[in-house]
């Protein structure tokens, strides 16, 4: 009989529930490579991580991780796991109420004492975890336990940290997205943004990250999303670092790497930079929030609008970086009409995508300072939205949540470019999408489980009878971009011009030939899926 292995096993679990699988879980590693630095010789050896990915039943999570017979289990909460992750410490500390339970992240950082999971936690560490946790995580193992339920985490130098990236595995390095920071913090004050809280931005020793990334690069990876909130701040790290990645294109020209930079600094030496990049190698998220100066100041958002302009026109028109700008709908005193005007102006520029989220009220911003003067009310359940405020009323605020959801569909998936020209052309294109949202919820009820040829359908029957355009040319832009798609169904608003549907038996040439693009398909899927997942994270 072969024997049974031994089941693995380790003292303290490092876990998370991600948003989705391509989703890794930097904060998990930068504390897993800290573990011996600030916790003393040995821990890191007893410590496994884990992670896992919001819609996983908690039971299966609970029996995961009750598996390696922990001692002590650190999770990671988030403003999008944090409900979830509530569950799954209920039955934790249901089932074994001896493991100890330690939470960290941004979501408990703040308010903790308003929030179950805290209560049902053992311990909370707030702000940094590289060096609170391991040191808190020594006291559970070996004593004295510690009293305080609710730690303060140690900010130390980073010089002082090791750096997490030798704990991304192979099958992360060919099948994730890569999250990597060149320096923490920010030195700006927006107030709808954690980051206010920072006093300022700190960098990581620029010789001792590119190594890293040179070690990554040799290992295999090729799609990094940088963290920093200013990538672009100091421009002599942000040439360096650019620099790296364009003189590996040739050897390597499936690399993919994502910056959110600022919208109004864009220096000479790093358009000169950016305009060598390949189309589909470079992905900017430029971070506009507003165009209303009044608002801007309110939040404390310091952006030279103008140049934000001439800048964002020059990523679109002279180089081939994918752009995707940021649009915040709810802020204190912006209005409906004043965000109409905001839309407009940014999507005249022409980014490749426009993203526009509803405010959220994360825990610990100061942009609760508002919520008397401006009416705010959120809703107290995850993620916190924005319900309505003195200027923008309930029933506004979920017509623009339902074309967020509508514009995410037919705008940003890229399907419909042709078709999105017709229907956004002539007055203000965010009212015309207004518009097509508006009949699009009356029509139908819902905002989910569109099929792509039911959404062809609707936009004809939208353009031709609501709009008035000519039935040909609206045909004729949406036979264009169904046929780019690459779908095989029949819109029955196409079917004459689709014609009869071939069904002759393939050759073996042409079965190969399919195999092979079955396989491009999914490679291009799966870059697609890191492009949205760099842009939404």
């Amino acid at each position: 009989m072969v024997p049974t292995p031994a089941a693995e096993t380790a003292a303290i679990v490092l876990a998370t529930l991600n948003a989705k699988y391509i989703h890794a879980s930097l904060g998990l590693r930068c504390l897993l490579a800290n573990m011996d630095t600030h916790g003393g010789a040995g821990l890191r050896a007893q410590t496994q991580l884990r992670e896992f990915v919001i819609g996983q039943p908690a039971t299966r999570i609970v029996e995961e991780l009750l598996a390696l017979q922990p001692q002590v289990i650190g999770l990671g909460i988030y403003i999008w796991n944090v409900a979830e992750t509530t569950q799954v410490v209920r039955l934790l500390k249901t089932l074994r109420p001896d493991i100890r339970i330690v939470l960290g992240g941004p979501e408990v950082s703040h308010e903790t004492e308003q929030q179950e999971i805290c209560r049902l936690a053992d311990h909370v560490v707030t702000g940094w975890g590289d060096v609170s946790f391991p040191k808190l995580c020594r006291a559970l193992l070996d004593g004295p336990q510690p009293l305080m339920k609710v730690f303060a985490g140690e900010q130390p130098a980073l010089d002082a940290l090791a750096l997490p990236y030798s704990e991304y595995s192979d099958e992360d390095l060919a099948q994730r997205l890569l999250y990597v920071e060149a320096s923490r913090g920010c030195p700006f004050k927006c107030e709808f943004c954690l980051s206010a809280l920072d006093k300022t931005a700190w960098a990581f020793d620029l010789d001792l990250f590119m190594g890293q990334m040179e070690t990554l690069f040799r290992r295999g990876a090729r799609n990094f999303k940088f963290v920093d909130r200013t990538f672009n701040l100091k421009i002599d790290n942000s040439v360096r670092i650019l620099q790296f990645f364009l003189d590996r294109m040739i050897a390597a020209p499936d690399i993919f790497v994502h910056f959110e930079v600022v919208p109004d600094s864009l220096p000479d030496r790093l358009k000169e930079l950016i305009a060598q990049f390949p189309a589909g190698s470079l992905q900017f998220e430029v971070g506009i929030q507003s165009f209303n100066p009044e608002v801007q100041q309110r939040i404390s958002r310091k952006q030279d609008n103008a140049k934000t302009a001439e800048n964002l026109r020059w990523l679109v028109s002279q180089s081939q970086a994918h752009v995707h700008a940021d649009l915040i709908f709810g802020l204190p005193g912006e209005t409906l009409e004043s965000f109409a005007d905001g839309f407009d102006r940014l999507y005249a520029l022409g980014p490749h995508e426009i993203q526009f989220g509803v405010l959220k009220r994360l825990r610990g911003t100061p942009i609760t300072r508002h919520t008397a003067d401006f009416a705010m009310v959120y809703d107290p359940q995850t993620p916190y939205t924005i319900l309505q405020n003195s200027t923008v009323d309930f029933a506004a605020m979920q017509r623009v949540k339902r074309f967020a959801r509508y514009w995410e569909m037919v705008a940003n998936s890229g399907r419909f470019s042709r078709s999105l020209d017709l229907l956004l052309a002539l007055g203000s294109a965010f009212q015309n999408f207004l518009a097509f949202s508006d009949w699009l919820w009356q029509t139908t009820g819902k905002t989910h489980e569109f099929a792509l040829e039911k959404l062809v359908d609707l936009l004809f029957a939208h353009l031709t009878q609501v709009r008035g355009l000519d039935a040909t040319d609206v045909a004729d832009a949406l036979l264009a971009d169904y046929r780019a798609s690459g779908a095989r169904g029949r819109p029955q608003s196409l079917v004459a011009l689709l014609g009869q549907p071939q069904k002759a038996a393939l050759t073996v040439a042409e079965k190969h030939g399919a195999q092979r693009q079955s396989r491009h398909l999914g490679q291009q899927a799966l870059r697609l899926e890191i492009q949205k997942a760099a842009a939404a994270a």
